[in-house]
């Protein structure tokens, strides 16, 4: 048995720096598809509670408990109640109840479009409702500049006086 705990451990293996670029991206890849056949499950039945300890949800689903693991910490952000991620153990009791609109914005948020374009979600939310939703999540993390006063452009405050004589005077 580790020292380390589960989350730890999921996080060492997936983010392993010894290992190849290839090697990344074949455990990237089988972790999608499995992580995408839970997300089908649950978002077919959106409001039922799915709980269970870690090993039992991952017996559920079918995969092996790093995996489920993993699932665990990508959901935790959009749950109604956070999992204790950090100290869990194989038989810490876990809940996978999602708030809809969050985990669809999560999903944006993070570019996995093989999930918030799961047809599961055409029968949560129409079609205008999850473009909303996704426009939403993209204008969140967008940051807008002002365009910045040059010293002699008209001051903002309507004075009519140049910015240097007026308002920046003092900058």
């Amino acid at each position: 048995m580790s020292d380390k705990s589960l989350l730890e451990q999921w996080r060492g293996m997936a983010y392993d720096q010894r290992k190849t670029r290839e090697q990344l991206k074949t455990l990237w890849d089988a972790y999608f598809e499995e992580e995408k056949g839970v997300y089908e499950q649950l978002l077919a039945e959106p409001d039922v509670e799915v709980k269970g300890t870690v090993k039992e949800l991952a017996e559920k689903y079918d995969m092996d408990l790093m995996t489920m693991v993993g699932f665990l910490d990508g959901i935790n952000d959009s749950l109604k109640t956070a999992n204790p991620i950090e100290t869990m153990d194989e038989d810490t009791e876990v809940s996978l109840a999602f708030d809809k609109e969050k985990l669809y914005k999560n999903m944006v948020d993070a570019r996995a479009d093989w999930l918030y374009e799961l047809p599961q979600w055409n029968d949560i939310y129409d079609e205008e409702t999850r473009k909303r939703l996704f426009l939403e999540q993209r204008k969140s993390g967008t940051v807008h500049r002002e365009k910045k006063i040059g010293r002699n452009d008209p001051c903002p405050c309507g004075s009519g006086k140049k910015y240097k004589k007026c308002c920046g005077r003092n900058i």
